[in-house]
């Protein structure tokens, strides 16, 4: 027992330094042990690994291999034999070893490298010499290496030697899981599920939780291994050596670190609950160590992640790669997985004793068996802790413990996983243990001894002395003198002269037609026939020429000789022996050969119809030498069953047997053909057989030949025909033979000396296909085929199956390809002269109808599960192999196209669905791979930190405490898209239309990440522990990989994708903390903006920042929700809603700031300015805002809400444009006061004549001055400072300002005291009173204006619109003209100039409704008024009666005696009487007067112009007449009807609005006119106080 240390140092690599991230491994005596991975050209890994070693007869294997995303790759191999490793203490500098690409194998064993690469390594290597170690160290070791001795007491050889390998019990290879698909497998399913163990094993899972299986998958899950474990002790019946053989090294047995087997990892799950030492003390008892340096071990800190791995690797040779078979054996046998029944400790080892007692002891040594039964224990003890969990079987069996405590849950996120894991190979060296093609169970000829031996003579004799180069028959025209037949077709040699052809050396005679049909060699020939006829010098002279043939034919061609020799396995001393044999056996020819033959004609198909009715009447003469037979006759029938046997003896080897089909005729054309032909029937066809192609038991299909070129000929006719050749009666028929010789030279071209690879030939034409061999191996085939008449069909046949066996190997697709659709061709394009079905044929082919039916079925399943497999199988980094895929997708097609056209089935699976279903399986595995390995991967492709601290196993899987899974996740799902685009998909291009590789595999992976992702969102919103920007963040990649891989593919084009409801709650969300954020910052920006003073941003722009600041915030937080492109317009149409209510919110928020403040900035200059630019500039933002989040199209709520804020902030801009107008009122009512002063200085009155009017022009700039002074400061710093629309909005308030103020100022200045118009009432009462009214003007400095201070203001009033204005930059002169201020002012000035009959008929007609609205009458008068209009003058009459007075309201302690007064008002009435009385009544509160009054109205105005007041008063002697009512009733209502009688309510005064009023006060400024004085007086009476009241 040596110890063995290596310390791995570093390498030298050419190439890129971003290309490697390598590593290292080395075996060494069934221990593997690896390196950390590091990346660079120059790798550096410093680590110490010590071996134990028994056998120094061995070597160490070192690998270093590159890391990939999916799988690795080899960089190279060291091979070191140990005995040459030194003896040392000392550690030394190391030596330098080339890398090689190559193993050389002998006996299953490495025993060398070939092939340099350019790559070095460096490594130094040395046994420890013996030293002194402490007592307790040494029993230690002392026990370990009795454990060990113990172990290797049964080598694998007496294993097998022990236990012969049991046959499977169907076809299935136990030892190929590719190839087991039982017979029972319907290859119409096109299934591409990964239901068959995979054949490789995977990474142990840190995500692969419990909880990702359902609770009946779970207990299945774990009744499988439990399975294994049962069964494990009965899996020890594989042959070793075999398996090994199937595996070579750098297989999954060796994977990568940290790979871990199927099993093992399940195992790893039962280990749960056995604490860390129960582990290391069962690894200690019973296994190999491999002994790592403190450098090496556990620098990610995942102890038990480590120890596992070193468990497998010691395990995973001698333990594990029984596992997949043993599952296997579980499912073959009929028990369901994990049914089986489970028992108690007890009862496994009683079991296990039976089992000894059964078989004998096991053939594994007794370490190997104390680890199952430890196993088993293991096992036992879960039972009973689960059935112990209070019985729940759903509880999961462990608990997390420390470092032995195995893989840990993702206890987190319990629901989010419901899959089970399908695992992936990561390793391109896997793809070598995948056998390189399907098991041949037929291929019994490898091992057949005798049948080998009798085919190495035959192929020796046909070679020695080859058909392709026998001597030419030397035909010349010949004329018979006596009547002769044609040697080949028995035919009379017609004519007179010159009637056929004559060989001159064998003297054979023939038609000239049938010369080609000869085709015997004419040496061999003419010494049979000189030996009959005793010429013995010839014969000699015949065989010396033949002797010589043979002796150059060796001599030139000695290679032949030497590959047969080395095919079949012999000796040099029995070759040369051999080929004496059968040297002579050529020269003997025919003169010692005799043959047995019975021929039995069984049926035909396909033949043609000779006859009138369509049909034939089909019968076969068989002819042997001279010897004819012929069968009966089968009427009407083209595809006839004879069944009749023929017995025939040969003596002549080259004889050859003549079958001919003929069509019985009985009628008198066929009598006269038979006198003249000898043939009186049609001829059907004929086939020609060579005896010397003759060999044992024979069912051989024979297409029907021509026998010149007019015949009509179709169809096939079916032989069995059996030889027994004297000396040679047991042999095999010589298809059989052609296959033995076929199998066997292919099985040493590949696996003797190819090291199991197939050579392609280079072969070129149209019959490349037809070249199987180099030149020599294919010269053997085809001369045996020659001799002994195997079709070239079959030999095709026979190549496709032996390359089945090796159909992975590089190049065998396409030539496999390419032989099946040749065969397919010569089945499937029937030529026109026949007219037999595919089908038909194919069912006569020599090679088996149901075996290459069965072997096409095999091919096309296990095709299938590679293509299942095609990113392990045919890895994108390797063209050789990705045009290898190409080529099984041809050959998946080729299948097809022979299951369509020869088999003629129905509807055969589509290549193009079979392929597309096994991409998606393979996609479906990959995705998962890289799920439950994300971490470990991303790590690897991605991550460049070497310092960065790794995760615990716990959260390298989706958690709901981060969301660091998913980004990672969607990176290699984007590698495993582009590679399948860009690699895959233009070599998968045969189906263009139905198959995309890369839209494949985006469709897939989204499909799969869609439905992980809804499951781990909606399991993040109950919980919401993460950002809600970290939500954002992910939700932006998920947009991102549907847009670029997803969006357009046919499958999502024109559907709305389910992603954005995902992310629905957490946008919200973020939308909710954006508005707080974006409430601080308007508070924030205001703040600052108020610290500044509310400075202009610059000159151009006219608003402060504060604005711009916060539609910045709000932009950015747009562009985000605008940048999720989202598709789904209703989540848009949330998001706008949810968007606008923060618009609404934040710019709300800040115009209220701005308003409360306003008042307090008036005073400033420019502030309040830039205050209402920053409301204008908000309301200009929104409207961009409003565009961008769509417009017309957004969505109607979030369109409401904008529109509704657009008003409001309208609002809040006129109530700021009045504020600030307002503000203003003091200064402006000083200026209006001083232009009031001026204008009264102003002298002169009447119209203005023309002369005057430029001194009215002056007098009028005169009177603007102080305003324009004051206008033209304040205005033009308005310009500089506002925005046009904020402008507009303070000129129109300083004009509505202006106009007011000059209004109630200087054209009717307003009654300030409590009488107000009360005292125009009274004051008008009694004209003489007018002086008080006067007073009160004077007082009041209220004044009429004259006509010219009137014309003065009227041109005031253009130069101030004018002004206002500006040119066109001020107020449109629209809305100036238009505005009511102006108007109402000109309105007031115009009345001045207007004379009396007019204000009153203004009054008349704009003064509708002066008594209506009678709420609380004071009695009631009756009036019946007629109008007469006089037909030649016009003028009108107007009648009026008062008929009586009722329900007076009135209180009076003296005499009351109540009148009517009756006044017409309107124009033109200064002449005419206008006013009468009815006589009064006593006492009496409801008088009766029927008085009638007449008043006469010219004809300038129609009775629309004219009222009548009547006022009830009650009469006062000495004094006033005190009023009671007034009624008013206008002749426009009545003008239509002529005449109307009422009863009119009295009210207490008349009623009258602003410009009855200013009327009313301009005529009482009229003192010298009575009309004026009159009306005045009328309507300002009101109801007189009642005494006492």
């Amino acid at each position: 027992m040596s110890l063995l240390c290596v310390r791995v140092k570093k390498a030298k690599l050419q190439g890129p330094p971003d290309k490697f991230n390598t590593y290292v491994t080395l075996k060494v005596q069934n221990v593997k042990s690896t390196t950390v991975a590091v990346r660079g050209e120059l790798p550096c890994w410093e680590q110490d690994f010590m071996f134990e070693i028994s056998q120094l007869d061995l070597g160490l294997i070192v690998e270093v291999w590159n890391k990939g995303l999916i799988w690795d790759t080899m960089v190279g191999t060291v091979w070191i034999p140990l005995k040459s490793i030194r003896q040392s203490d000392e550690e030394g500098p190391g030596e330098w070893a080339t890398l090689e690409a190559e193993v050389l194998m002998k006996d299953d064993e490495i025993c060398g490298t070939n092939n340099p690469t350019p790559h070095k390594i460096l490594l130094d290597t040395r046994f420890e010499l013996p030293f002194d170690i402490p007592e307790e160290e040494a029993k230690y070791y002392t026990t370990k290496l009795e454990q060990i001795n113990a172990m290797t007491e049964y080598s694998f050889e007496e294993e097998v030697q022990k236990k012969p390998l049991p046959t499977a019990a169907s076809q299935c290879s136990l030892e190929d899981p590719d190839s087991a698909v039982d017979d029972r497998d319907s290859d119409y399913r096109s299934e591409t599920s990964n239901s068959i163990p995979p054949p490789f094993h995977t990474t142990s899972q840190p995500n692969a939780s419990v909880h990702q299986f359902s609770v009946q998958s779970r207990l299945q899950h774990q009744g499988d291994v439990c399975d294994y474990c049962t069964d494990s002790m009965q899996s020890y019946d594989l042959d070793y050596r075999e398996r090994r053989g199937l595996s070579p090294t750098g297989s999954s047995r060796y994977g990568s670190s940290g790979n871990l087997s199927q099993v093992s990892s399940q195992l790893s799950e039962l280990e749960h609950d056995n604490d860390a030492s129960e582990l290391e003390e069962r690894r200690d008892r019973d296994s190999y160590h491999s002994y790592h340096s403190s450098s090496s071990c556990h620098q990610d800190g995942k102890d038990w992640y480590s120890e596992q791995e070193e468990h497998s690797d010691q395990y995973s040779e001698k333990k594990y790669e029984d596992s997949d078979t043993s599952k296997k054996e579980n499912n073959l046998t009929g028990v369901p997985p994990g049914q089986m029944d489970v028992q108690p400790e007890g009862e496994t080892e009683k079991q296990d004793n039976s089992f000894y007692e059964d078989v004998g002891p096991p053939p594994f040594a007794p370490a190997r068996a104390r680890w199952i039964r430890a196993i088993n224990k293991v096992r036992v003890q879960l039972q009973e802790a689960q059935l112990g969990n209070e019985g729940d079987p759903s509880k999961p069996p462990w608990v997390k413990g420390g470092p032995g405590g195995g893989l840990y849950g993702i206890d987190s996120m319990p629901d989010l996983r419901k899959k089970k894991p399908i695992p992936l190979v990561s390793d391109l060296s896997l793809v070598q243990s995948r056998k390189a093609g399907i098991a041949m169970a037929n291929r019994t000829s490898l091992k057949d001894e005798e049948l080998k031996s009798h085919v190495y003579r035959k192929t020796l004799q046909a070679l020695i002395y080859p058909i392709s180069s026998t001597t030419p028959h030397n035909f010349e025209v010949w004329t018979a003198t006596t009547p002769t037949y044609c040697y080949e077709c028995e035919g009379l040699l017609w004519g007179i002269a010159r009637q056929g052809m004559r060989c001159t050396e064998c003297g054979v005679k023939c038609h000239e037609k049938c010369q080609d049909l000869l085709n015997a060699d004419c040496l061999q020939r003419a010494a049979e026939k000189s030996s009959k006829h005793g010429a013995e010098d010839r014969t000699q002279n015949i065989i010396m020429a033949m002797k010589d043939r043979m002796k150059i034919r060796e001599r030139n061609k000695p290679e032949i000789f030497d590959l047969i020799r080395d095919v079949f396995e012999m000796a040099k001393i029995p070759h040369t022996q051999q080929m004496k044999t059968v040297k002579q056996s050529v020269l003997d020819g025919t003169s010692k050969w005799s043959a047995k033959i019975t021929i039995t004609v069984l049926c035909a198909q396909g033949l043609q119809a000779k006859d009138k009715t369509g049909s034939s009447d089909p019968y076969v003469t068989v002819q042997v030498g001279k010897t004819k037979k012929r069968t009966k006759t089968i009427y009407g029938n083209l595809n006839p069953v004879w069944e009749e046997k023929f017995h025939f003896e040969c003596h002549n080897s080259s004889d050859r047997i003549k079958v001919r089909v003929w069509d019985e005729d009985d009628d008198i054309k066929s009598r006269v053909k038979q006198r003249l032909k000898r043939e009186s029937d049609d001829f059907l066809g004929q086939t020609i057989i060579e005896v010397r192609t003759l060999s044992g038991e024979m069912d051989v299909w024979y297409n029907l030949e021509k026998r010149t070129d007019k015949s009509a000929v179709s169809g096939a006719i079916r032989l069995q025909i059996s030889v027994e050749i004297k000396g040679e009666e047991k042999v095999a028929p010589y298809h059989v033979q052609y296959t033995c010789l076929h199998e066997n030279l292919f099985h040493y071209l590949t696996d003797g000396v190819g090291s199991g690879g197939v050579k392609i030939p280079d072969a070129k034409g149209d019959d490349a296909w037809k070249v199987y061999f180099d030149e020599t191996a294919q010269e053997i085939v085809d001369e045996f085929a020659m001799r002994y008449g195997i079709e070239s069909i079959y030999q095709a046949m026979t190549h496709f199956a032996c390359l089945s066996s090796k159909y992975m190997c590089p190049g065998v697709p396409a030539v496999m390809s390419t032989l099946l659709a040749n065969i397919n061709a010569y089945y499937a394009h029937t030529t026109a002269s026949t007219n037999v079905s595919a089908s038909d044929r194919f069912a006569a082919s020599n090679f088996g109808k149901e075996r290459f039916v069965k072997l096409l079925d095999q091919l096309h399943n296990s095709l299938r599960i590679d293509l299942s497999m095609y990113r392990n199988n045919f890895p994108a980094s390797s063209p050789e192999r990705l045009q290898d895929l190409k080529s099984t997708v041809d050959l998946l097609t080729s299948i097809t196209f022979f299951r369509m056209k020869v088999q003629e089935l129905q509807s055969p699976p589509r290549a193009s669905q079979v392929v597309k279903d096994c991409v998606k399986a393979c996609l479906n595995s990959t995705y998962e791979y890289i799920f439950n390995n994300c971490h470990e991967l991303y790590c690897r492709e991605y991550q460049n930190d070497p310092n960065k601290k790794d995760l615990p196993p716990e959260e390298q899987g989706p958690s709901i405490k981060n969301l660091d899974f998913w980004p990672k996740l969607i990176t290699l799902i984007v590698s495993i898209i582009e590679e399948d685009k860009n690699s895959y998909t233009p070599v998968l291009n045969q189906f263009p239309q139905e198959l995309s590789v890369g839209k494949i595999s985006a469709e897939v992976m989204w499909n799969l990440f869609s439905q992980d992702m809804k499951y781990a969102m909606e399991e993040h919103e109950k919980h919401r522990l993460c950002k809600s920007a970290d939500y954002m963040n992910l939700h932006f990649k998920v947009k991102w990989l549907y847009n670029e891989y997803v969006r357009d593919l046919p499958a999502c084009k024109g559907s709305i994708p389910e992603y954005p409801v995902w992310f629905e709650q957490f946008v919200t969300q973020w939308l909710d903390e954006n508005e707080e954020v974006s409430l601080e910052f308007l508070h924030g920006a205001l703040e600052r903006d108020k610290k500044d003073g509310f400075q202009q941003t610059s000159e151009h722009a006219l608003f402060s920042c504060s604005v711009v600041d916060v539609f910045t915030q709000l932009n950015q937080s747009f562009e985000i929700i605008k940048k999720l492109e989202c598709p789904d317009p209703n989540v848009v149409a949330h998001y706008m809603r949810r968007f606008a209510k923060t618009i609404g919110k934040v710019l709300l928020q800040y115009a209220d700031i701005i308003s409360k403040s306003f008042q307090s900035y008036c005073l400033k200059e420019k502030i309040p300015c830039i205050l209402m630019n920053n409301v204008q500039q908000l309301r200009v933002q929104l409207e961009k805002m409003f565009e961008a989040m769509g417009g017309k199209e957004l969505d109607s709520e979030a369109s409401d809400t904008l529109k509704e804020l657009q008003v409001k902030l309208n609002t809040v801009l006129d109530e700021l444009s009045a504020v600030f107008g307002n503000s203003f009122q003091p200064r402006l009512d000083e200026c209006i006061k001083q232009m009031s002063d001026i204008l009264c200085q102003v002298k002169g009155t009447g119209n203005v004549p023309a002369s005057a009017r430029n001194t009215v022009a002056q007098d009028a700039d005169n009177v603007l001055r102080p305003l324009m002074d004051f206008l033209d400061g304040n205005l033009t710093l308005f310009a500089k400072v506002c925005e046009k629309t904020v402008l507009k909005r303070v000129l129109k308030e300083l004009w509505r300002i202006v106009m007011n103020t000059m209004e109630k100022a200087i054209v009717l200045p307003p009654l300030t005291d409590q009488t107000g118009t009360q005292l125009i009432f009274t004051a008008a009462k009694e004209l003489g009173q007018l002086s008080k009214l006067k007073d009160h003007m004077v007082r009041e400095e209220t004044r009429s204006l004259t006509p010219k201070q009137c014309a003065i203001m009227d041109l005031a009033l253009d130069t101030i619109k004018q002004y206002f204005h500006a040119g066109g930059n001020g107020l449109k002169k629209t809305f100036l003209e238009k505005s009511q201020d102006l108007q109402s002012l000109r309105y007031a000035l115009s009345l001045y100039t207007q004379t009396t009959d007019t204000l009153i008929k203004t009054f008349v007609q704009t003064q509708t409704s002066q008594g209506s609205g009678v709420d609380d009458p004071v009695g009631e008068v009756s009036l019946q008024i007629d109008i007469f209009t006089h037909p030649g003058t016009g003028e009108h009459k107007i009648t009026v009666k008062v008929v009586a007075a009722n329900d007076l309201k009135w209180n009076t302690t003296g005499m009351f005696r109540p009148f009517v007064e009756v006044t017409m008002i309107g124009p033109h009435l200064s002449d005419k009487k206008r006013k009468f009385t009815t006589k009064s009544k006593s006492n009496n509160w409801a008088p009766k007067y029927n008085e009638t009054f007449h008043f006469i109205l010219g004809n300038e105005d129609g009775p629309e112009c004219y009222e009548l007041q009547a006022c009830v008063k009650d009469y006062c002697f000495a004094r006033e007449d005190r009023v009671i009512g007034i009624a008013l009733m206008q002749l426009r209502d009545i003008a239509d009807k002529g005449s109307c009688a009422c009863w009119c309510p009295l009210g207490r005064r008349i009623h009258m609005d602003e410009t009855g009023l200013t009327i009313l006060r301009i005529l009482s400024q009229r003192t010298n006119d009575e009309v004026a004085k009159e009306f005045v007086k009328l309507k300002s009476e009101i109801r007189s106080p009642e005494e006492g009241s």
